[in-house]
């Protein structure tokens, strides 16, 4: 018994200097009193000198003893577990990772770590949160027109142009991160307002407005780059969309329809991706599918704004999520049917086979779905259902493909 106490004790003891923790010295003495050089033996005279008198103790005092080691010792892991946690909490919000927004431009107080986070080198990582590449359902969001024109473009029986999808897949991650740009660099005394923006690089302080310059610069030269692979009549028609893209971010200050203007900039590829493949536009096939996506946008836009309409209305910002208030569903059950009638009115008139119409009855449903099993007053799921658009532009993309095949 005796070693067992003392093996206890040192145990514990290197554990709270291992630390450096505070109460060392004083649960030293508190825990084993029994056991410190320092308390006194007791009187009960030891009959065999050869052995440590301090173990002779009466079963009552024993009994006092273990419990009291027990319950002590039980209070100071318990201290030690809370000591670690709230040092694990500091380090994510008050050092790196920190994600969207402080330090290492993280966006959540919560301290969510993001691809972004854990391989980029540190000084990386606020400009790589400004373009949201660790949010990449608008990339998907602003591509799929664009793919779905350049399917549509193809010619009967033949698959869709490789190099042309790649380049406009690389050129809406681009072009989305240089809105992105614009927006929070136009944004950023309103961003400081609302819950779900103010953490983001420029608003929390990460980078500097000239910074977030200098890196539109760079992403607008690549977006150059890009543009000059296509041929002139797409060369003048994306520069043209730039105007929309610079604007769009002053739409929420002066109308409640500022989701109807990001739908004629995000889908702006509709147009784009059918001109690059044939050099022209046919104004019956791509104006239909330029304003389903217009409508699209309205739909799942909407739902993402409801995330933020009490903040809105504390800054005075406006949006069609205070606009429609209560009547939302209603409204965005009318623009998803525009939306699926003017996709099945581009296919009519490009002679789509009917894999596009049996994809286009899917993506009916998942819209529905939306609309109707989303609640408006949950933050999360209208983030949810903002982010499972990505798979409607899938079911709309490979019923064109299938389509396009047959046909």
């Amino acid at each position: 018994m005796a070693v067992f106490q003392r093996l206890s004790r040192s145990r514990l003891l290197c554990t709270l200097h291992h630390h450096h923790h505070p109460l060392s010295n004083r649960f030293s003495h508190s825990i084993f009193p029994l056991l410190s050089p320092s308390s006194p033996t007791p009187t009960t005279p030891n009959p065999n000198p050869s052995t440590d008198s301090r173990i002779h103790l009466p079963i009552s005092q024993y009994e006092n003893f273990t419990s009291k080691f027990r319950f002590n010792s039980s209070v100071l892991l318990l201290q030690n577990a809370c000591i670690s946690t709230s040092s694990g909490i500091a380090e994510k919000e008050g050092g790196a990772p920190k994600t969207n927004g402080g330090d290492a431009g993280g966006s959540k107080k919560t301290g969510e770590v993001s691809w972004v986070d854990l391989y980029l080198p540190e000084k990386a990582r606020p400009y790589a949160h400004l373009a949201r590449l660790d949010k990449p359902i608008g990339t998907w969001l602003l591509a799929w027109p664009c793919f779905w024109s350049i399917t549509l473009a193809a010619f009967p029986g033949n698959l869709p142009d490789i190099k042309m999808l790649t380049l406009f897949g690389c050129g809406a991650l681009l072009l989305r991160g240089a809105g992105c740009t614009v927006n929070d660099l136009l944004d950023r005394d309103i961003d400081t307002k609302v819950e779900r923006t103010k953490l983001r690089p420029i608003a929390s302080g990460a980078l500097t407005p000239f910074q977030g310059i200098c890196f539109l610069g760079f992403q607008l030269l690549l977006g150059l780059g890009i543009l000059l692979q296509l041929n002139n009549y797409s060369r003048v028609l994306g520069a043209s969309s730039l105007l929309l893209v610079f604007s769009y971010p002053l739409m929420k200050r002066l109308t409640f329809w500022p989701q109807a203007y990001l739908g004629l900039t995000f889908n702006w590829g509709a147009l784009l991706g059918w001109s690059a493949v044939r050099g022209s536009l046919d104004p019956a096939v791509v104006f239909p599918l330029y304003i389903s996506g217009v409508f699209w946008t309205l739909v799942y836009d909407t739902i993402y704004a409801h995330q933020d309409k009490e903040d809105d209305m504390k800054v005075g910002v406006k949006s069609t999520a205070l606009r429609f208030g209560d009547s939302t569903k209603e409204w965005v059950t009318g623009f998803g049917i525009a939306c699926i009638s003017s996709l099945a009115l581009s296919g009519f008139y490009a002679n789509i086979g009917w894999p596009f119409y049996a994809s286009l009855a899917a993506a009916s449903g998942q819209l529905a779905w939306q609309i109707f099993m989303v609640d408006l007053s949950c933050r999360a799921d209208c983030n949810r259902k903002f982010v499972s658009n990505k798979w409607f532009g899938a079911l709309i993309f490979s019923g064109i493909l299938f389509g396009r095949l047959v046909s």
